[in-house]
């Protein structure tokens, strides 16, 4: 627990002041908030299991996957833990993403780092020290808040019974409960019912006071991580200091005038990645590095939490996006792309790849054949050197490349290169992917 006591009135911080530590502290603590905001409408400590991948006509959230079924749950560990059990997934890839009130992984069992056979998980709260059930696998969680965001191998729409089956089989209970055995296990809905503004959107719609008083009240119950101790020194000069309320009648007219103008301009830096996306220059690019374990990266954890809250951290899944071609030009639907990789040069992945074509928005393409994406679980064609062509293009390009074809409707256009359980050679950068060329 933290011991920073607030001084405001002794150190009386300019306004220059208060502006700089305001800037840093919306970018600190805006996943926190972020995920306040986000649970707020949802259950705690009730599993959710996706039943379908979204289509053309989702845009409850930006650049879905086609890839996997989730599995999701807002957990309250400040009571006692709770336990999670995992059916044996017969070898399919799962993953298990246990991320802390401030968007930091703490835990990811799944095949990867598990294997997939039959196990519970206990998640432990700060403090508590009781003894768990025998062949329980104790994770302790930094905050009293947990988000479980599970995915699980979906290879189509023929792979839906299967995986319903395994996400039938997870079961979430209290210790009091365990084993629970009696609980029915939650059915698979279609998309989680969602209504009114985007978190993003009600963020974006708080006053710097509002934004701050909900960071100090989610800071009550989910204290700052200990090497956060250096910030948190700062953020008590304007006042924000964990387990106390925000008081912006402590400041002054021009230090609260202050504290806006650094909230915009915080605000500003967080959007300006959302208005630019990943890319940074022409071709494939990615947003790798610091994703999902922060440390002290405030400004990565901020972006992530804006514009992919629950991005997997990068041995676990790479994310590669590009919006340009090989001669640096926009994609546009109107001209035809080849895709192609040598026989050495496929995605180095342990689990599998994809590509997914979204619209300027973010968002799936409507087409005649309800293809979103297209991957190494499909039944490709591949030439007889080994290499292998896909096809991004409006119209389909008949029948002797139509297994290929990732449809991209007839506007502009992005793609992201989806690749789970990377190799060393992606995750030291020494493998890129190969331009997309446009068709003659």
């Amino acid at each position: 627990m933290f011991s920073v006591m607030s001084n405001l009135n002794a150190q009386d911080p300019t306004p220059a002041e208060v502006q700089s530590i305001a800037e840093k502290a919306y970018v600190y603590a805006y996943p926190l908030v972020m995920l306040e905001t986000t649970r707020a409408s949802m259950p705690t400590n009730h599993l959710l299991h996706v039943a379908a991948f979204p289509d053309a006509n989702f845009h409850t959230i930006v650049r879905p996957n086609a890839d996997t079924l989730y599995s999701t749950a807002w957990i309250d560990v400040s009571k006692e833990p709770m336990l999670l059990h995992v059916p044996d997934s017969a070898g399919r890839y799962y993953l298990l993403q246990f991320m802390d009130a401030w968007t930091e992984t703490f835990a990811d069992p799944g095949k990867r780092t598990t294997g997939t056979s039959e196990a519970w998980y206990a998640l432990v709260g700060p403090g508590w020290s009781a003894k768990l059930p025998d062949h329980v696998v104790r994770i302790d969680a930094p905050t009293n808040l947990v988000w479980l965001l599970g995915r699980t191998q979906t290879n189509g729409v023929a792979d839906y019974d299967n995986v319903h089956a395994f996400q039938r089989g997870m079961r979430l209970v209290p210790l009091s409960q365990y084993p629970g055995q009696d609980q029915k296990p939650t059915p698979p809905v279609t998309r989680p019912a969602m209504s009114g503004p985007t978190a993003p959107e009600q963020i974006k719609a708080m006053t710097p006071e509002a934004f701050f008083a909900a960071f100090a009240t989610a800071m009550k119950i989910n204290p700052p991580h200990a090497e956060d101790a250096p910030v948190m020194q700062q953020l008590a000069r304007i006042g924000l200091v964990p387990g106390q309320d925000f008081d912006p009648s402590k400041l002054t007219a021009e230090q609260r005038a202050a504290l806006e103008e650094g909230v915009k301009a915080a605000a500003a830096h967080i959007e300006k990645y959302v208005a630019s996306g990943a890319a940074l220059k022409p071709g494939w690019s990615s947003f790798q590095g610091t994703v999902g374990r922060y440390g002290a990266n405030y400004v990565a954890r901020a972006v992530t939490a804006r514009i992919a809250v629950g991005a997997n951290p990068a041995e676990d899944a790479v994310y590669i996006g590009n919006s340009t071609d090989a001669n640096g030009e926009a994609l546009n639907g109107s001209r035809s792309y080849r895709l192609h990789f040598e026989a050495s040069q496929l995605p180095p992945v342990r689990a599998f790849w994809s590509v997914t074509a979204y619209d300027k928005e973010g968002y799936f393409i409507a087409n005649p054949i309800n293809r979103y994406a297209i991957g190494d679980r499909d039944h490709l064609k591949v030439n007889p050197d080994g290499s292998l062509d896909l096809y991004i293009q409006n119209q389909n390009p008949g029948p002797a490349h139509e297994a290929n074809w990732l449809p991209c409707g007839e506007g502009p256009f992005n793609l992201m290169l989806r690749l789970y359980w990377p190799e060393a050679e992606i995750l030291n950068g020494s493998w890129h992917p190969p331009a997309v060329k446009p068709l003659p």
